[in-house]
């Protein structure tokens, strides 16, 4: 008993949380020419919402992204391109609100350093595992001379 209401109660809060998400945009928010909204629905998925972080700011319930949302559909009426909207945007906000910064500047540090730090630790890897399996084989044993061979039975009383 207790079991199965556990898994109605976890089933409910999940239904919940997915909901959340598809409310975010407001229907007085949206455009009546869907021409435009779907271009402010598209700008939206690539700007990130300033206090939620890891969300866009058509996801976000936040009052800054619904700032963001209605800045984008006001700018779109306007007759700006997404471009142009992304950019206002962008000197506004700062690039945090991207969430793909631009290649440029200080961000190549930030797009280049990650595979390179991977490539590296990939050698390093390789060089190591590979020292390890020389190392376990042991140093080669050179070949005896015959009259080292001979000493040798002599002192092993052959």
């Amino acid at each position: 008993m207790l079991r199965k209401t556990f898994f109605a109660l976890a089933l409910m809060l999940s239904a919940l949380l997915s909901i959340g998400p598809a409310l975010a945009v407001q229907p007085d928010e949206i455009l009546k020419d869907p021409a435009l909204e779907a271009r402010a629905r598209e700008i939206s998925k690539v700007l990130r919402c300033p206090v939620c972080q890891g969300e866009n700011i058509d996801d976000s319930n936040a009052e800054v992204s619904r700032d963001l949302r209605l800045l984008v559909r006001e700018r779109l009426q306007a007759g700006d391109t997404n471009s142009q909207v992304i950019d206002y945007i962008t000197a506004r906000y700062g690039e945090y609100v991207l969430f793909e910064p631009e290649k440029r500047g200080a961000n190549l540090l930030l797009w280049y350093l990650g595979p390179g730090v991977l490539i590296v630790a990939l050698i390093g890897g390789f060089f190591y595992v590979r020292s390890r399996r020389s190392a376990s084989e042991g140093p080669a044993q050179p070949d005896l001379s015959e009259d080292e061979r001979k000493r040798l039975n002599e002192l092993m009383g052959e």
